[in-house]
């Protein structure tokens, strides 16, 4: 800890240099292209860069008076266009059931179109704008969660930037929503920044109100470091490519990963906040000296420079650093039956499934046959509302667990199939060389493509690689 805070100390005290380092690459004009997010973003548009989709822009208190309120969707995000620092974005979740023109904020609070439209005039009169000067309010869409990212998001969407530098990724931050950044992943606002290891795009240190090192996400515990982020190559490149449509030298691009579309351009930043040094344990300075002057050519080059020269990790490494193995969406796995009898499989690994499950078939020969028969049998309900399910459980469980050895639990399951009741039994298997005891379901999956699901509960010695 005290060669921490000597680091930390180390990386404040270069700020200033890095200021002047980096002041001559990013001439003003450019400056003012990325600080214009409207422009900024039909440049990356123009260029195939993925930004989110445009809903609407108000310029004036004319247009604010005559908007069409109908036209917006359920769930949006406003935004000033010349904001920064997350300063007086609002982002709304849906629209509240029975009441006109009202709509959900992050924090379940609700917000009326007297709400919104004060809100933009506040935009209009240059109350978020860097120099306060008039701005532009428009409407863009919410993007939707990646479901990796669930647990540790609150009510937003996690970005991650980057630093580039002469076409060269240099250093990289997640950066994730919580309840005191009102949803926002923004650190001024409370929330928290993960670095990420370049070569490997897997997550190490994390920081709290800008230089504060956490372990673990705040009011969980959920640990912050070993999270491999998914289209990390491709990210890499999509941020050197805007560089290159930017014309700044010294470019931080915010990238969120949308749940159905993948990475996207949320904005474009000639002045990113340095606590990104203080995430990663490192000083900017001295990688952005390791690459001037470089001749590169292509962003795959630039991303295949950074990747090799700021990457710490080797996946045996990151094994050997985080305790925990590297898997996949879909791994092998060797389940051990009652008898002793193995029987090897290949298993999807699920993280949004708290618990394992098998199909009923599977479960049938590794020696459950008996509890399956005995489930069979037992006096089950058929229909009831969901604020029952936990009085039906214990019900269930105290009827019937003690009737059967192998029976380790009875519990309803709610699903896009409807909902259903299903027995747990206590099952050993292998998988990358590490056992685990698991209690899992048994249940039909006919017809799917992999007899077994592997869930979170069973999931905490491995990493998981998302391609």
């Amino acid at each position: 800890m005290i060669a921490f805070f000597k680091n930390s100390r180390k990386i404040l005290g270069m700020n200033a240099r890095n200021l002047q380092f980096i002041r001559p690459n990013n001439l003003r004009r450019a400056k003012r292209f990325a600080d214009d997010k409207l422009l900024s973003k039909r440049a990356l548009k123009k260029a195939d860069l993925p930004v989110p989709n445009l809903i609407a822009k108000i310029k004036s208190v004319d247009e604010l008076e005559n908007f069409d309120w109908n036209s917006l969707p359920e769930s949006f995000v406003l935004k000033p266009n010349r904001g920064f620092g997350g300063e007086g974005i609002l982002v709304v979740y849906g629209k509240k059931k029975n009441i006109a023109d009202t709509w959900i904020k992050a924090d379940g609070s609700l917000i009326t179109v007297d709400d919104i439209k004060t809100h933009i005039s506040n935009i209009l009169d240059g109350s978020y704008s860097r120099s306060g000067v008039p701005d532009i309010a428009f409407f863009e869409e919410r993007l939707k969660l990646l479901k990796l990212f669930k647990p540790y998001a609150f009510k937003g969407i996690p970005d991650i930037r980057i630093i580039v530098y002469n076409k060269v990724p240099v250093m990289a931050m997640l950066r994730l929503p919580t309840r005191e950044s009102g949803g926002k992943a923004n650190l001024q606002q409370g929330g928290v920044g993960v670095g990420i290891d370049m070569a490997s795009g897997v997550t190490t240190t994390a920081v709290y109100h800008k230089n504060t090192i956490i372990e673990y996400l705040p009011g969980t515990r959920l640990v912050l470091s070993g999270i491999r982020i998914p289209y990390w190559k491709n990210i890499l490149n999509l941020a050197v490519r805007a560089q290159e449509v930017s014309g700044l030298g010294f470019l931080g691009a915010d990238v969120a990963i949308d749940r159905d579309h993948g990475p996207v351009f949320l904005e474009l930043n000639a002045r990113p906040g340095l606590s990104i040094q203080i995430a990663n344990l490192d000083g900017l300075l001295g990688r952005l000296q390791r690459v001037e002057g470089l001749k590169i050519k292509t962003a795959e080059k630039g991303v295949a420079v950074g990747m090799n020269l700021f990457g710490g990790e080797i996946e045996e490494e990151i094994e050997d650093i985080s305790g925990k193995r590297i898997i996949g969406t879909a791994e092998k796995v060797k389940l051990i039956g009652k008898d002793g009898k193995e029987i090897e499989i290949e298993a999807k690994i699920d993280t949004g499934a708290q618990s394992s499950s098998i199909d009923v078939s599977l479960a049938k020969e590794l020696g459950f046959e008996s509890v399956l028969d005995f489930f069979e049998k037992i006096e089950k309900p058929a229909e009831f509302p969901r604020d029952q399910v936990k009085e039906i459980e214990e019900d269930l469980r105290k009827k019937y667990l003690a009737g059967h050895e192998d029976l380790e639990d009875i519990v309803v399951i709610y699903s896009s199939s409807g909902v259903t009741i299903r027995p747990k039994v206590k099952i050993s298997f292998v998988m990358n060389n590490e056992e685990v005891i698991s209690k899992t379901n048994i249940i039909e999956r006919t017809g799917l493509k992999y007899p077994m699901i592997v869930g979170k509960k069973d999931l905490k010695k491995f990493l998981i690689q998302i391609k």
